[in-house]
């Protein structure tokens, strides 16, 4: 059924002329409108995009004489509005003073879960110290098996919080299921959509009328284009801060959890707008492993990096193998201090013990 309406829907970028007055964009926008299409606004550094995307047939003909106007492209990619093709320039998405897809390298870091208070406001501080903007940690986990730990929910939620707010970072968290939209909202900055609920479309849909950015994980078994259009859902619900994940997919090679797909991240960058971290803890699953990932990932032209550090990771109670001890995760920031300005990027520069925000 989705292809099949992927198939019929048209899809068409109207570029407008840099001096292009409101009134004359407006015209265009009815115009689309008039023709049976939702349009998507796009403003530039010096231009206006408007993205056309729907089941009506618009003239390209007509729209080329417009007033303002200065070119009209239909976009032959099944994912429209996360195309390159309806946005040339990279989206950089916002929260607080990160900016994911600009030229700094932004990296989430924290627990798999929230276990307790002391675990939490440790790990935050750890992260923080050592240059990490957003605290990572999960409050419902999404579990192969129903006897794992499942999370503390809302207390884990509220635990999270705390620890950002007391570290002045920002939080992203997973929303796994329509019923936890609302009370996740009361504690995130940002939306995390984990890997098996990549193509709850539900979900996505949903997600896409939220005010807050939206972190979409890679499947473990989707191509690149499924990955994309999952994207899709939550662009063309109106939300346009959508930040995507690598975080591995499954192969027949069993030495790691997943296989790191670091491929994935100059394919994505070229045939998408929309900013892409990676998640070298569970593309590994391996301690051992994430550093070398998260080197290779940032060489790559990934945006951000998203890491799970743990005080006592041998104790913890979900993904310990993968967590780093503090001490590891700071070895590797000072690592991508040096990685980072070689491929005109920059991170986190020091420590902010350094900078004046606290012990």
């Amino acid at each position: 059924m989705t292809e099949q309406v992927l198939e019929a829907t048209e899809a068409m970028v109207v570029v407008m002329e840099e001096r292009a007055t409101e009134s004359q964009i407006e015209q265009v926008v009815a115009r689309l409108v008039e023709m049976g299409m939702d349009v998507h606004r796009s403003t530039g550094v010096t231009r206006t995009v408007l993205g056309a995307v729907g089941q009506g047939h618009p003239d390209k003909g007509i729209l080329e004489l417009l007033d303002g106007v200065h070119e009209v492209l239909r976009i032959s990619e099944p994912y429209k509005l996360a195309s390159r093709t309806f946005k040339p320039e990279g989206t950089v998405v916002s929260a607080g003073d990160a900016r994911i897809g600009g030229d700094e390298v932004i990296v989430m870091a924290g627990p798999c879960s929230a276990e307790s208070e002391p675990q939490v406001r440790a790990a935050a501080a750890a992260v923080r110290r050592a240059g990490a903007k957003i605290l990572r940690g999960g409050a419902f986990k999404p579990r192969s098996s129903p006897y794992s730990f499942q999370g503390l929910g809302e207390e884990g939620l509220r635990l999270l919080r705390d620890a950002a707010n007391a570290e002045n970072l920002k939080l992203v968290t997973e929303v796994m299921d329509l019923s936890q939209i609302e009370v996740i909202d009361e504690y995130c900055d940002i939306f995390q959509v984990g890997a098996r609920n990549m193509q709850n479309f539900t979900l996505l849909r949903e997600l896409g009328h939220a005010r807050k950015p939206v972190l979409v994980k890679r499947g473990i078994s989707a191509t690149i284009e499924e990955w994309l259009l999952s994207a899709e859902y939550v662009l063309s619900g109106g939300n346009n801060d959508v930040i995507l994940c690598e975080r591995g997919i499954r192969t027949f090679e069993t030495a790691t959890r997943n296989t790191f797909d670091i491929s994935a991240i100059p394919v994505v960058k070229k045939l998408s707008h929309l900013p892409i971290v990676a998640d070298p803890s569970h593309g590994a699953g391996r301690r051992d492993m994430v550093a070398p990932m998260a080197r290779a990932a940032v060489a790559a032209g990934a945006d951000g990096l998203i890491i799970e550090v743990h005080c006592d990771p041998d104790h913890a109670l979900s993904d310990g193998a993968q967590s780093m001890y503090p001490a590891q995760f700071d070895r590797l920031m000072a690592e991508l201090r040096i990685i980072a300005p070689a491929i005109g990027r920059s991170i986190c520069l020091e420590p902010v013990t350094r900078r004046g925000w606290g012990s």
